[in-house]
């Protein structure tokens, strides 16, 4: 008496999953390099710097993320 345990066996099928893309227009890979470095050599005029907020400023101090020395040579190559 009582609820049995019925084990059923499933079987394992072995699936591939295929992404079609369709072919690229020479024209359109054209349009996409120029744009792609169009926008990966940009830089702004006028560059402002932003003060972050005092909240961002006392987290960053309990951190300990402000008292980088920056004339610490491990950080040299980060400021060329």
């Amino acid at each position: 008496m009582g609820n049995k345990a019925t084990t059923t066996v499933k079987e394992e099928r072995e699936e591939i999953h295929l992404k079609v893309v369709p072919s690229l227009d020479r024209a359109f890979m054209r349009w996409l390099a120029r744009d792609l470095q169009r926008v990966q050599g940009f830089k702004p005029k006028n560059i402002r710097a932003i003060t972050p907020p005092d909240s961002y400023i006392e987290f960053m101090r309990l951190n300990g993320s402000l008292d980088v020395d920056l004339d610490d040579p491990d950080l040299a190559h980060l400021f060329k």
